[in-house]
């Protein structure tokens, strides 16, 4: 968990939606298409809209929402001190496309810590909530699975990293956090770096 970046990148999926006819609020879009990949939400898109997308939909949501991310994302508080003080190996694993990533860490600052070791949805044949790219983080850091910590704040990045067999936080600080929702896919719960600091101290 190192941006808040689903608010974005649902308000601009859900205006462009609502440029297709198909209206719905940035809440609405939150609470469907949190934790989907790109071609997952896509997918869902053309299912509510009951038949395909143009095919210039793709690229002009991409075009938006890497001019919003660029210009909106900010690094979770704390996130920066935490990652100085953790002492062992780490990385990121998302089901975002790595060129999203990419957009949203330089925006956060956060890029050059993580050169070299970013996981995407793309790496893998099953995303989450499969266990896949987690396991597939895991290996390529040369970590056993049951000495992985993972810090998420979706229900989907809970199960998989529960499936994967690693201890798993949930951030619930963030704009679309269900605490509860977290806690009982099987994380345990925080709200602010600190307390994570003292969670992976203990």
């Amino acid at each position: 968990m190192l941006i808040d970046s689903e608010p974005i990148a649902n308000r601009v999926l859900a205006e462009c939606l609502s440029a297709l006819g198909l209206a719905l609020s940035t809440d609405e879009v939150m609470r469907k298409f949190v934790g989907r990949t790109r071609e997952g939400c896509l997918a869902l898109a053309a299912e509510m809209f009951g038949r395909d997308l143009p095919e210039d939909f793709a690229a002009g949501w991409d075009t938006t929402l890497f001019a919003a991310l660029g210009n909106e994302v900010r690094a979770i508080d704390g996130i920066r001190e935490l990652i100085g003080r953790i002492g062992r190996p780490f990385c990121v694993a998302s089901n975002s496309t790595r060129q999203r990533m990419r957009v949203s860490l330089r925006a956060a600052g956060l890029l050059p810590l993580f050169e070299g070791n970013m996981f995407s949805s793309e790496d893998v044949a099953k995303p989450k909530p499969a266990p896949d790219l987690f396991l597939h983080a895991a290996r390529t850091m040369g970590a056993s699975p049951s000495r992985c910590v993972v810090i998420e704040d979706t229900t989907t990045g809970v199960r998989a990293a529960v499936a994967a067999g690693m201890q798993v936080f949930g951030y619930a600080g963030g704009a679309h956090s269900d605490p509860a929702a977290l806690r009982a896919e099987g994380a345990t719960v925080f709200n602010d770096m600190q307390s994570l600091a003292a969670l992976l101290a203990a």
